[in-house]
């Protein structure tokens, strides 16, 4: 299964017995980022700020209070369940005087999320490889034509005497057709190397 992660912020509003939730849901790339966002849209006047976020394997969620298991994970399942990656997630919760026990609970924050998730613009992750292209002044035509049919971006393009040294960053799926391209177009004259 692909990934998806958000286009863009997205928040989306419930109200249940009088409680508030408000969910909110953003792209992250790290652990460190994600955890810099949440406190940046906790509302401090709130009666519970929820979280969960998921980096790749890594995630960790909050209950901020609520009864063990009735906030945090619901989050995180509704990010897991609707095929999202790097993404953070709180649901704000303002008390409206009745309790709603922890399937309540449970319900709320889940769907509060998975509703904000559901209207979010998606973006698919694509994981990106670096490249380095090494050819002959003879093959550098078949080199910049293959970084246009590659979705390649060049990030350095360094010139010697006998020939040019270029990194690439491209979709990963894409490196062995670029390889065989430059192979084939070149004679086996120009190498490219995965970087790092």
């Amino acid at each position: 299964m692909s990934l998806d992660t958000l286009a863009a912020a997205a928040e989306h509003t419930l109200e249940v017995k009088h409680s508030r939730f408000l969910a909110r849901a953003a792209p992250v790339d790290s652990a460190d980022a994600a955890q810099a966002w949440i406190r940046t849209v906790s509302v401090a006047d709130a009666t519970h700020n929820c979280w969960a976020w998921r980096v790749g394997g890594d995630y960790r969620s909050s209950d901020d209070g609520e009864p063990a298991g009735t906030a945090g994970r619901p989050i995180l399942a509704a990010i897991d369940g609707q095929g999202y990656d790097r993404i953070a997630v709180v649901v704000t919760r303002w008390y409206g005087g009745i309790k709603l026990g922890a399937g309540g609970l449970v319900r709320a924050y889940g769907g509060a999320a998975a509703e904000c998730l559901r209207v979010a613009p998606r973006e698919p992750l694509v994981d990106y490889a670096e490249v380095i292209v090494r050819a002959g002044f003879e093959d550098l035509g078949c080199v910049h034509q293959a970084i246009d049919a590659h979705q390649a971006v060049k990030q350095d393009e360094t010139y010697g005497a006998d020939g040019v040294r270029v990194v690439l960053r491209l979709p990963a799926t894409e490196v062995e057709a670029l390889q065989v391209l430059l192979r084939d177009a070149s004679r086996d004259r120009v190498r490219v190397d995965v970087a790092g």
